[in-house]
């Protein structure tokens, strides 16, 4: 009974769905199973009916907080990055680039601009962050404007990124985040 009521669920989500959401990001990798169906149906009522991130097309956890969602470019495969927790996605002046395959854990702030330390009423110029494929940024951890990751790059939780780390294959961790070891490129 269960396995029915789920997929007549998801039938008539897949229905209503693209009236609340743009229906290209429904063809990722959990659009093939019920989680993304899951997200769709809890945004559906947190995101477009009581309003958190309700200009998003595409499901985002409620906590999120996402500046602009048209200077965030990431593969569709990799939606499951806005379902994350207390996220902060603060690009309104900058891009933020995800490749493809990266894991962002709950709590992280990626930043494209700064205060200027001399008026804090002011903002500094945006400088995009772009982070390679299959990276993992862990929790509570802070990505700093002009920051850009190779590919295969794991952030330690609570790190803080303010600076880039090109080469890959590696783990980096601190304040400010430094190598903790390299990875085989295997």
């Amino acid at each position: 009974m269960k396995k029915i009521l789920v997929k007549i669920t998801i039938t008539i989500l897949k229905i209503i769905a693209p009236l609340f959401y743009d229906k290209k990001f429904f063809k990722g990798r959990y659009f093939k199973t019920n989680e993304g169906w899951g997200w769709v149906l809890t945004g559906i009522w947190r995101q477009k009916i009581l309003g958190f991130n309700r200009h998003i097309p595409w499901p985002v956890n409620h906590s999120t907080m996402i500046s602009n969602y048209k200077r965030i470019h990431f593969d569709i495969n990799d939606i499951n990055n806005f379902q994350s927790a207390g996220c902060y996605f603060q690009n309104f002046a900058a891009d933020i680039k995800l490749g493809k395959g990266v894991y962002i854990a709950p709590n992280v702030g990626i930043i494209t601009a700064n205060h200027d330390f001399s008026n804090l009423e002011k903002h500094l110029p945006g400088k995009d962050v772009i982070i390679g494929e299959n990276c993992w940024i862990g929790m509570n951890s802070i990505i700093l404007p002009g920051v850009e990751l190779g590919n295969n790059i794991i952030v330690g939780s609570g790190s803080v990124v303010t600076k880039s780390f090109l080469e890959g294959s590696m783990i980096i961790a601190g304040n400010p985040a430094k190598i903790i070891r390299k990875l085989d490129k295997h």
